[in-house]
């Protein structure tokens, strides 16, 4: 039984709970990340402009195929259901390669996390490069970080409505710019852009476009990291792929700690004294706001501008690299045990450090051959599996395909002379861009005949057909066997098409019916 007192505790703890309850959803707080410079920095740039150039400019590019092909180096061509990437061209019944493609993508993405984090989503996932481009616009028309953050705490002058005309106007003609872009690898780019800038493009072209210009705008303008933390799985996934020998971004508090300020203050104290002088540089250039000195969190992108914002400050106070870097949970680790004694409750930097001030050859550093181990090998392994079949389909497949299809009603037919009837829809398929002449022609079922619908031609056993380049050809084939040869039930056969010109050749096998009995 609980007494007036342990009720009114009880209460009294329920109301500060309350009071400390932090809200299931809490308003966006801007950031205002500071540009940075250094080696990662200037890695962004070249990702930037390699991944943008890459985007905006491959539907330009041409691919000679011949006079019967498009001449569009990758062409999604949804209305003739091919999809054309330079010198391959993929046919719905070979979407497999496509998937097999995709499937390769995500083994890729796992071996770069298992290995260095998430890479992907620091340097190359879209998210983060359009926010990097909308970003240069910001920097270039409000300024840098200071600057930022005066303006916006600042009345609305005409200044500052200027400044924020120009500057959505610029991110919704690069959302525009990159809506367009993407329906250019539907059809022929610099005809579909002639098209859409008269008003004669097909409907769909400018919802898609007014669709992708919105998701851009508000994806990279407006919501930013909060794409990356709420919208997207894979911080949530990543933590399957990483183990204590992947690389990421981590705040060393063994060289770190204790933080300093007044660093010739507590040396007079004889305080220890840790690398790390507070003064944010890392969370100031940081694009998710956080504080990498905190810890590994699901915001960090690993795209290590604080690397480089606390490099430039170890350069100014005459420190060596490294305080924030990339290195495995097993290094931090081990240098943690350095800086502890091996087990002592407070980090004592001096511990990894010799008599010249400088790190002990104990203190592990970065050593990219650890980072070689079964898993990375069995992802690598998979991976160029799954490489070395696309390619091996791609080499073997058959340009010249056939396929048939029996009459299912009736399934036989009785001439008046007594011969036997069957009827097939023959398709024959020509994956080449170039018009070919093939024969089709019966293998097996002796003395039987066919006889083409639609075609004055006597009936034989080969025929004479030409197909259209890049197309499929559907046939009536109507094959008749005399009734002196006619065997009761079902005979198999073979309907062979094979290239005049060529070594080419593909066949299908088929069944001839008769009555059961043939009198």
């Amino acid at each position: 039984m609980l007494d007036t007192s342990d009720v009114e505790r009880l209460d009294a703890e329920a109301v500060n709970r309350a009071a400390t309850r932090q809200p299931l959803y809490a308003p966006r707080k801007k950031i205002f990340p500071k540009r940075a410079s250094g080696s990662f920095r200037n890695f962004k740039w070249l990702v930037m402009l390699i991944t943008l150039g890459i985007y905006y400019l491959t539907p330009w590019i041409r691919w000679d195929r011949g006079p019967h092909a498009p001449d569009q180096a990758v062409l999604v061509d949804i209305a003739n259901r091919r999809f054309y990437f330079f010198f391959a061209e993929i046919w719905p019944q070979e979407f497999f390669i496509v998937a097999g493609l995709l499937v390769m993508a995500g083994i890729g993405l796992f071996l770069v996390t298992s290995t260095v984090g998430r890479a992907w989503c620091g340097y190359t996932c879209p998210q983060t490069v359009w926010v990097d481009l909308f970003l240069v616009v910001e920097r270039w028309i409000e300024g840098d970080r200071n600057a930022r953050m005066k303006l916006d705490a600042g009345p609305w002058t005409g200044s500052k409505i200027v400044k924020r005309v120009a500057k959505h106007g610029i991110w919704v003609l690069i959302a525009v710019a990159t809506g367009g872009a993407w329906i250019f690898y539907f059809a022929d780019a610099p005809t579909l852009a002639m098209d859409f800038l008269t008003g004669q493009a097909a409907t769909v072209a400018y919802i898609t476009v007014a669709v992708l210009t919105a998701t851009t705008y508000t994806f990279g303008g407006l919501m930013r990291e909060q794409v990356c933390i709420y919208m997207c799985p894979w911080p949530r996934i990543q933590a399957a792929m990483l183990d204590e020998n992947s690389l990421t971004v981590t705040y060393n508090d063994w060289r770190g700690e204790p933080r300093t300020r007044g660093v010739k203050k507590a040396a007079a104290e004889g305080r220890a004294i840790g690398d790390c002088v507070d003064c944010n540089a890392c969370v100031a250039v940081c694009p998710m706001g956080i504080d990498i000195r905190d810890g590994q969190q699901l915001e960090c992108i690993t795209c290590a501008l604080c690397i480089d914002a606390c490099d430039a400050i170890m350069d100014k106070t005459g420190k060596e690299r490294g305080l924030i870097a990339y290195a495995t949970l097993a290094d931090y680790n081990h240098n943690m045990a350095l800086a502890t004694g091996g087990g002592a409750a407070a980090i004592d930097p001096a511990r990894v450090r010799g008599s010249d001030g400088r790190l002990l050859p104990d203190a592990r550093g970065l050593d990219l051959r650890r980072l070689i181990r079964p898993r990375t090998f069995a992802y690598l392994a998979i991976w160029g599996l799954v490489g070395v079949a696309l390619l091996f389909a791609l080499a073997t497949r058959d340009l010249l395909e056939i396929s048939v299809q029996h009459d299912r009603n009736p399934q036989f037919v009785l001439l008046s002379d007594g011969s036997i009837r069957n009827g097939y829809t023959v398709k024959i398929l020509n994956k080449v861009a170039e018009p070919r002449a093939v024969t089709l022609s019966l293998e097996g079922l002796e003395g039987a005949t066919m006889l083409l619908g639609g075609f004055d031609m006597p009936e034989s056993r080969e025929v004479f057909v030409m197909l259209e380049p890049d197309r499929l050809r559907n046939l009536r084939v109507f094959v008749r066997m005399p009734p002196e040869l006619v065997t009761a039930g079902t005979s198999a056969f073979t309907f062979r098409v094979a290239e005049r010109q060529g070594a080419e050749a593909a066949s299908y096998s088929a069944i001839f019916h008769a009555p059961e009995s043939n009198r």
